[in-house]
């Protein structure tokens, strides 16, 4: 049977000085890669304290993506106190303030060193129909149902805008729950809709160029409604649209078309004067 050779104190006291040997070299990489750390930091802070990496003038915040309101448009909705240090910015505060604007969905603030500058990324709210109420100066509705003032596009904010030639009357706190899902539906249809009367939420009304369309309360049947609606385009080529007084489509199963009384008149003359029994 072998004998294991023994492990002299010499040898063991040589192993136990290699170990503390590694342990010091580690604690000093460690204190070093510490330090180096810390001046690396410290020095980006210092560098984006010093007078060169300041925003002194809105022509150091670049805009992109917009593509109704001006670059300077969207400069000057920004709170910024000129001039403030790359450190002193904060790139999501300023997007919050962009974002309350109707007329700005979403935003992204980012900061640039080399040049010191700020890069604003928008996406923009597009006004889908000219909003007509009693109480409110004329606004604008975009297709998520906010209100957006029409003087927010006026010159020199944009000047790419064109007027929706969509109409909407009533109060925007009564359809707003709804546009959306109105809108989306109602400019799918090959039937052209040129405006929408909330004004009685007992009875929407729509104007098309086959007439004035009753559709009662809205409900879950707009979709019926609507198709119906476009199952009646060639109304035309067989009434005078002239001599319709309105579409009842409040019932899409049964449609009723209203003449107009000077037409309910002519036809009753007509009668009166024909001869045939």
């Amino acid at each position: 049977m072998n004998n294991l050779a023994s492990v002299s104190p010499g040898e063991l006291t040589q192993r136990r000085s290699v170990l503390r040997r590694n342990r010091r070299i580690k604690q000093i990489k460690s204190v070093w890669r510490t330090l180096a750390i810390s001046g690396l930091l410290g020095g980006l802070v210092w560098g984006a304290t010093q007078p060169v990496w300041v925003i002194r003038e809105s022509g150091q915040i670049n805009v992109i993506e917009n593509q109704l309101l001006t670059t300077p448009a969207i400069q000057s909705l920004l709170k910024i106190s000129y001039p403030q240090t790359l450190l002193e910015i904060k790139p999501e505060a300023l997007a919050q303030q962009l974002e309350a604007q109707p007329t700005i969905s979403d935003a992204k603030v980012t900061r640039s060193l080399f040049p010191p500058s700020l890069t604003v990324q928008v996406t923009e709210r597009i006004p889908v129909a000219v909003a007509l109420t009693k109480n409110l100066t004329p606004g604008l509705i975009a297709a998520d149902g906010v209100w957006i003032p029409q003087q927010s596009y006026a010159a020199p904010n944009s000047t790419s805008f064109k007027m929706p030639k969509l109409k909407v009357r009533g109060q925007v706190e009564a359809y707003k729950p709804y546009w959306s899902q109105l809108y989306q539906a109602v400019n799918s249809l090959e039937v052209k809709v040129s405006e929408i009367d909330w004004q009685n939420s007992d009875n929407l009304i729509l104007k098309t160029e086959l007439g004035i369309i009753h559709l009662g309360a809205y409900s879950s049947k707009l979709s019926d409604q609507l198709r119906r609606l476009e199952e009646m385009r060639r109304l035309p080529t067989k009434v005078n649209p002239q001599d319709v007084a309105y579409i009842d489509l409040t019932n899409p199963k049964d449609p009723f078309v209203q003449m107009t009384s000077e037409s309910l008149q002519r036809d009753k003359l007509a009668k009166k004067t024909d001869p045939r029994p």
